[in-house]
């Protein structure tokens, strides 16, 4: 009877990867950490208390409630029970952060996943192409790249008024460029390689050549940044929120949440913004941990250090 014992090298991409990034135990502790707040997050409805969005379900009584506390009271006893308290408007804390973290994790990743397309595409075009259509993108990244995110996202929310959309429109117009830079380098150094030379040899469409061949080669750099991306994306539509630029007061994000609370702070009311605060910070100090960890082991050099 003999046994086989599987070598590194007949691991699969996956497997390895998985086993390299398995070496950090902070970045597997973010990783369940993000895990959890996602299903947090898609859970809500079915986790939450109460349903913040709903109205009718909203008492005025109730609001500025402390941790523990409990509503005011029925007919048939004391009110429900409030674990991190009340806002303002009478809503329950702990249901508006976890429909808040669905709406800030919605906008940021929806916002980056379109980011990451339209960049990559333009990317692509740049680096396949040359030439002048190659300077021209280039120079408009440049020019986007020279201005601060916030202040364009600013510009662009005056201008389209706030919104749930309108917040993601402007993300995407922040984030583009990052993608572009990034798919364009990559796909610079494998346009010179032999495969794709051969591939122009054997007389083959320019499309099937970059979507089948060029592509491929050119994400794994661009999944990193779009990791990275993902908690900026969220960092910005907080902000935005925050200063009451992002989405509608109907249906808050954690920076709403957060805001909300701002002015109660020095009341000793610090439950309206303390708890969203952290659930934000760690949200995105999850992300960077994830991220953090896939950089350094999609990157050889890294590695070796």
């Amino acid at each position: 009877m003999t046994t086989t014992t599987m070598t590194e090298d007949d691991e699969s991409p996956l497997r390895r990867l998985l086993r390299q990034y398995a070496h950090s135990k902070l970045a597997v502790l973010g990783a369940a950490v993000l895990l959890a707040l996602l299903l947090a997050a898609l859970l809500a409805p079915l986790l939450a208390p109460q349903n913040p969005y709903d109205l009718a379900q909203l008492n005025i009584l109730d609001s500025r409630l402390p941790p523990g506390s409990h509503g005011a009271d029925h007919a048939s006893g004391p009110g429900k029970l409030y674990l991190l308290g009340t806002d303002d408007q009478g809503r329950d804390m702990l249901s508006g952060m976890l429909y808040g973290l669905r709406i800030s994790l919605g906008i940021g990743v929806v916002a980056t996943i379109a980011a990451l397309s339209l960049g990559t595409v333009l990317g692509l075009l740049a680096a396949y192409t040359g030439g002048r259509l190659d300077a021209l993108l280039m120079r408009i990244v440049d020019i986007q790249l020279s201005f601060p995110a916030i202040l364009v996202a600013l510009v662009l929310i005056t201008l389209l008024k706030p919104g749930v959309g309108n917040v993601a429109i402007a993300l995407v117009a922040v984030q583009w460029a990052y993608y572009a830079r990034t798919v364009r380098a990559a796909a610079l150094v494998e346009r010179r390689k032999e495969y794709i030379e051969a591939a122009q040899g054997l007389a083959l469409g320019d499309a099937r050549i970059v979507l089948r061949h060029l592509l491929p080669n050119c994400l794994p750099p661009v999944i990193v940044v779009a990791a990275l991306q993902v908690a900026n994306a969220i960092s910005l539509e907080a902000t935005l929120s925050f200063l009451g630029l992002g989405v509608p007061i109907t249906e808050p994000s954690l920076g709403l949440l957060i805001a909300n609370g701002q002015q109660y702070l020095l009341a000793g009311k610090y439950w309206m913004s303390l708890y969203p605060g952290i659930l934000l910070l760690l949200t995105i100090l999850a992300i960077n941990l994830v991220a953090d960890q896939l950089r350094d082991v999609s990157n050889p050099r890294l590695q070796k250090q």
